[in-house]
């Protein structure tokens, strides 16, 4: 944590339109986390030049007191009074906000708090920027959490492809699968759980439904498990009895599409041309329009962070980032297919963090 807070005291840029920064507050409960080792509701980090302050109430204090070892903390009986105490304290004129962690109504009663002050709130995407890319590259503890995560996952998939029949309905399928990936050791799920089968399939965020599942069918099973606050994602598409030569052939290019793509990842690309890659073999292979998300995101305490694998993305992949390969054809009314595998970056080129079978598994 100590670590994490100098790399951002660091970078923070102590200026802002040719006005000083003095200042800097984090909100979201995901950075509280990340920079203070502590998960709480509530709480305010205040960065100023010479200290750092987790702002929280009676709920939590004690449990901040015994946990964070980077920043003085603070009870606030009254937060309005406490943070001008400090803003006054540190002779604070201008605070570079962190806009995503704080909604509108917020904003403007944090601005009436201060009016008076003659302080004024910096709304920029700066401080988001900084903190994302810090982020972005995982530490050796964070990258230990997130392969334990995907182990979850793929013990608890292993364990449902085995009792998967004619009959279950995808909301059935959903609840068994949370409850194997909890009964392995996850704190949750990633995310809502995809289930979606047959003509389902072609629906990237298909909602798992009542429908039951049947012989023919593609079943698309997108999971992943939550472990110390660090989370995994994977796809897998499997076939339920015979299918048709159209469905293996789709099957066999998205499978390509992810092996060229994932071939191509190194530190220093382009996330972009990784994108490219991918959906040119597809469009070039008669599938044009049918693949219409982005090939993958970086995944660590969020399911969707920092960088993001699209087309119109300007990021560079880095050593050290984690981010997912998910490339997929969707033929509406018809079916879908879609494989996605997690990848830490590497100098050279990455490693595969996933290992369940990629292979047509049919049951």
């Amino acid at each position: 944590m100590i670590s994490r807070l100098e790399r951002l005291m660091k970078k923070l840029p102590f200026y802002e339109c040719d006005k000083k920064v003095d200042a800097a507050m984090i909100f979201s409960e995901i950075n509280r986390m990340y920079f203070s080792g502590f998960k709480s509701s509530n709480g305010v980090i205040l960065l100023t030049r010479n200290e750092c302050y987790f702002i929280t109430d009676f709920r939590y204090y004690e449990a901040a007191i015994n946990n964070i070892k980077n920043m003085k903390v603070v009870i606030a009986s009254d937060l309005k009074k406490d943070l001008l105490e400090i803003i006054k304290k540190h002779n604070i004129k201008n605070i570079l906000l962190e806009c995503n962690g704080l909604s509108l109504a917020e904003s403007l009663k944090f601005e009436k708090w201060i009016e008076k002050e003659n302080v004024l709130f910096i709304k920029s995407t700066i401080l988001e920027d900084i903190i994302s890319s810090i982020r972005s590259i995982k530490e050796n503890k964070e990258l230990k959490n997130i392969k334990v995560a995907q182990e979850i996952s793929e013990k608890a998939l292993n364990e449902l492809l085995s009792t998967l029949k004619p009959g279950m309905r995808e909301k059935e399928i959903a609840f068994n699968l949370e409850f194997l990936i909890r009964k392995e050791g996850a704190e949750a799920t990633s995310f809502d759980l995809i289930v979606a089968s047959g003509k389902n399939s072609s629906m990237p965020h298909a909602v798992p439904t009542d429908k039951p599942l049947k012989n023919g069918d593609f079943v698309t099973i997108d999971m992943g498990a939550v472990y110390n606050g660090y989370r995994s994602d994977m796809t897998r598409t499997v076939a339920l009895g015979k299918i048709s030569e159209k469905q293996r052939s789709v099957y066999n290019l998205v499978i390509a599409a992810q092996n060229k793509a994932i071939k191509s990842i190194k530190s220093g690309v382009l996330c972009k041309k990784i994108d490219k890659i991918a959906r040119c073999f597809i469009y070039e292979n008669g599938y044009e329009g049918c693949f219409g998300h982005a090939l993958g995101h970086g995944v660590g305490l969020e399911i969707h962070e920092s960088p993001f694998l699209s087309a119109r993305s300007k990021q560079v992949l880095k050593s050290g980032m984690v981010v997912t390969i998910e490339p997929g054809i969707y033929l509406k009314n018809e079916f879908g297919v879609r494989i996605e595998d997690m990848v830490v970056v590497t100098e050279q080129g990455c490693q595969n963090l996933t290992f369940a079978n990629k292979e047509l598994v049919v049951i």
